[in-house]
């Protein structure tokens, strides 16, 4: 009776002890915010480009949540259709890729150029083994109001893929 009793406390602690918890961030400051969460803003509305097969392809993004969060729907209404969700860490960007392949990346970037976001990965959620492909990268330069350039970066094996080139064109 005392070993399972033992077990069972010892199991219970590693749980308290193992969970951190909620953790704060420090927040954006308005000059942080301003070159990556205002500037995906920015982005709201109707785009389309030549996707990466050379066929029309369109992207819709949706300022949500009180304005925390922009809602980018890839290829909308095709089997590649693709979500991902952009909202502040902290002082960073975060990215989340909801991936046609399956896996979700998820993607940082700090302040830096006003026209150009880089993300960086910094995990993969149901990535189905160590070796799979996955987004690891994104580039968005911004040209002007009416045009952005979206470069993606895929990882497979461990190993960085060519860069995926879009160009977009604003619709509305």
């Amino acid at each position: 009776f005392a070993m399972p009793l033992l077990l069972i406390t010892l199991g219970l602690a590693a749980c308290q002890t193992s969970s951190k918890g909620p953790q704060a961030v420090t927040q954006a400051t308005p000059a942080q915010e301003a070159v990556l969460i205002d500037r995906v803003k920015t982005l709201q509305g109707t785009w389309e480009c030549d996707d990466v097969h050379g066929e029309k392809g369109t992207c819709v993004y949706q300022v949500s949540s009180n304005g925390s969060a922009v809602r980018e729907i890839m290829f909308p209404g095709t089997q590649h259709e693709m979500t991902n969700m952009y909202t502040m860490d902290g002082p960073e960007l975060l990215v989340t890729h909801y991936c046609a392949m399956g896996n979700q990346p998820h993607m940082k970037a700090k302040a830096g150029d006003a026209n150009r976001i880089e993300f960086k990965c910094c995990g993969v959620s149901n990535l189905a083994s160590p070796s799979q492909l996955y987004m690891g990268e994104l580039t968005i330069t911004f040209v002007d109001a009416n045009h952005m350039r979206q470069e993606w970066r895929s990882f497979e094996n461990g190993k960085a893929g060519e860069p995926m080139s879009m160009e977009f064109v604003r619709r509305n």
